[in-house]
């Protein structure tokens, strides 16, 4: 079930790292590397991954390098939005994707890649048929971000909100399904392209979705899915009982499952982003993820 697991989720975004706490990343370093170490010392074989960049840069995975980070990876992964939020063009993948190959003999994979419909469908339908010609066969694994909207009630995960303006509301038109269930222009388009293409779906704690999602998968012919457990989820009451109900229902497919999201109360800063207070914590949950669902 578990093809592969990644540690952390965009650590060089300051929605999902603090770098007012680590601005060098030294810290996250250390808290990747232990992780690496853990799941390694658990299953001999699981690849690990190191969480997706957003924004790709080739810096950042020589800075992993150097602290041996990479030491303790299979693969590295960037986050691309070139029509939303990056400021670069669409056509510029495979110069992105040699960035970082110039830089790591490690596979590179695009664990997010997506186009919202917040200005309309028919950009989504454009950008996913151009995003699929310029990027399978470039990368081992291509996860489409993503097959639900963001439900409006919600809050995304980013620590700039509105302070962003409407690239804010983007986060909530991503997916290829709008928030009631019913699929976009762009639905169509994406079933050419599967399996090359998997989906990167998040599912939040108890999320009333997972059910449907996974007709919607079955149906659209994904074979590789990446997703979350979180860390600051695990103290939930019945934690295990949702991650076992999710994990139960993505059986049927290869899946990449994401460990981030430090607990306020065993964060350096009392927030998701901050790096952990104890750093072998985190380690020691990555590896009872593995223990439990990977065998």
């Amino acid at each position: 079930m578990l093809e592969a697991v990644m540690v952390w989720n965009e650590p060089n975004n300051k929605s999902h790292w603090d770098p007012e706490i680590d601005p060098d990343w030294v810290m996250f370093a250390e808290t990747a590397r232990l992780a690496g170490q853990a799941i390694r010392a658990e299953h001999s074989s699981l690849p690990r991954v190191l969480g997706g960049m957003s924004p790709i840069d080739p810096v950042f995975i020589m800075k992993m390098q150097q602290r041996g980070v990479l030491d303790q990876m299979e693969a590295v992964a960037v986050h691309g939005f070139p029509l939303d939020w990056n400021n670069w063009l669409i056509h510029e993948w495979p110069a992105k994707l040699k960035e970082i190959q110039a830089v790591t003999h490690l596979p590179v994979w695009v664990s997010e890649v997506g186009v919202s419909t917040f200005g309309a469908e028919e950009v989504q339908l454009w950008g996913l048929r151009r995003t699929a010609e310029l990027l399978i066969g470039q990368a081992p694994r291509i996860h489409w971000y993503s097959l639900y909207d963001l439900p409006t009630h919600w809050e995304a995960t980013t620590r700039h909100r509105e302070a962003e303006g409407s690239s804010y509301y983007r986060h909530f038109h991503m997916g290829l399904l709008r928030e009631d269930g019913t699929p976009k222009l762009a639905m169509e388009e994406f079933e050419k392209h599967t399996p090359h293409l998997g989906i990167c779906q998040w599912f939040h704690f108890e999320d009333h979705r997972l059910d449907d999602a996974v007709i919607w998968l079955k149906r659209l012919g994904v074979t590789h899915l990446r997703t979350g457990l979180s860390w600051a989820d695990s103290f939930r009451p019945d934690a295990l009982q949702w991650f076992d109900r999710q994990m139960e229902a993505l059986r049927d497919f290869q899946v990449t499952a994401t460990f981030c999201f430090t607990p306020e109360h065993r964060g350096i800063a009392p927030h998701h982003t901050s790096p952990p207070q104890v750093k072998e914590e985190f380690a020691e949950f990555c590896a009872s993820m593995v223990r439990r669902y990977a065998g």
